[in-house]
């Protein structure tokens, strides 16, 4: 197949590359069937207007303005792979255009789901801390090391938000016969029944849950949303499991409830990433720590590249996107999630 008669596919896929997310074969496969011009957000708009006439693709999520648009004439999709819708671009005209914005977030939803279970058990049960004492000698036998446990099985859980990642922690919880409460402002009650869920107010998600999950992502409307008023209205040695972004939460406020032994947390997000050597989160008893690891397995990331894969081949044939998920004009220049900078 001559150049000029495959697809142009611009790749500026940071902080991905493109063999994270693609295995060797089907990066192979992906070379073989379109031309691929690897660039960087920074570079792209330097590139010839031939190149980015041609262009019917892109592989990342680089800022485009007005005028970078209207070079980029033949642009069909664009395919974030960071996982985060980013407000940086004029969506009103992307749509405008027909042109699809679509991200592979999806594939994280279940390896951060069973990492958020772990996280539950291990609060609940004290998992990490019993070894901690174990390994420095001071472990309490039997009985005695359970003055604060709980169990998840039958508990009242709530989940912060009914994406991909909350409909993915309602599964793993399924085994557990939780009494569920979910909190979605954007979803009609319908959507949380047919989970087998009770609709709630973000009030009774808090006061009356054992274990509070927070899959919500970063809105214009939502940032630092839970605070010290929440924190203190929930149950006494409740735990509360943050999955999505940091900025949905006063991290000063959260970290207060814990040192009071009000409530027991865990995290594998932070406000700034990499956390500082010295935060004080990293002393706090009570704080189950988590280097923004969750979702970062290979497979998830090889996933996301067959997604692309997939997803591309069916643009090809005049059909739209369906395994990544496309955004909505309504939402998405109301999207506030700070861009991931690390694998």
């Amino acid at each position: 197949m001559q150049d000029v008669e495959r697809p142009l596919v611009l790749c500026c896929p940071l902080p991905r590359t493109l063999e994270l997310i693609f295995t060797p074969a089907r990066l192979d496969d992906l070379r073989a069937r379109y031309r691929l011009v690897e660039t960087t957000d920074e570079a792209l708009p330097g590139l010839d207007d031939a190149v980015l006439g041609a262009a019917r693709y892109i592989i990342g999520q680089p800022p485009l303005d007005a005028g970078l648009l209207a070079r980029l004439t033949s642009l069909r999709c664009i395919f974030n792979v960071e996982s985060n819708l980013i407000n940086n671009m004029p969506y009103d005209l992307v749509f405008s255009r027909g042109i699809h914005v679509v991200t592979t977030g999806a594939v994280f939803a279940e390896p951060v789901a069973e990492i958020g279970l772990g996280f539950a058990l291990s609060l609940l049960r004290n998992i990490h801390g019993a070894d901690a004492d174990f390994r420095a000698g001071r472990e309490a036998w039997g009985g005695a090391g359970n003055d604060r446990a709980r169990l998840l099985s039958g508990a009242e859980v709530g989940i912060i938000g009914f994406g991909d990642l909350g409909q993915a922690v309602a599964r793993v919880l399924q085994g557990f016969r939780p009494r569920l409460r979910i909190h979605d402002p954007w979803l009609p009650d319908a959507r949380i029944l047919d989970a087998g869920a009770a609709p709630a107010t973000l009030d009774s998600v808090m006061t009356q849950s054992d274990v509070v999950f927070v899959t919500a992502a970063v809105t214009s409307e939502n940032r630092g949303f839970l605070g010290a008023d929440a924190f203190g209205a929930m149950r006494k040695g409740a735990a509360f499991i943050l999955l999505s972004r940091a900025d949905v939460v006063e991290f000063p406020a959260l970290m207060a409830a814990v040192a009071s032994g009000h409530i027991r947390a865990a995290s594998d997000v932070f406000p700034e990433e990499p956390l500082a050597a010295d935060h004080p989160v990293r002393s706090l008893p009570g704080f189950l720590l988590s280097a923004h690891r969750a979702g970062a397995l290979d497979v998830a990331f090889q996933r996301m590249g067959e997604m692309v894969w997939q997803d591309l081949a069916l643009l090809e044939k005049g059909l739209p996107p369906n395994l990544c998920k496309r955004a909505e004009r309504e939402t998405v220049a109301r999207m506030r999630s700070r861009p991931v900078t690390m694998n």
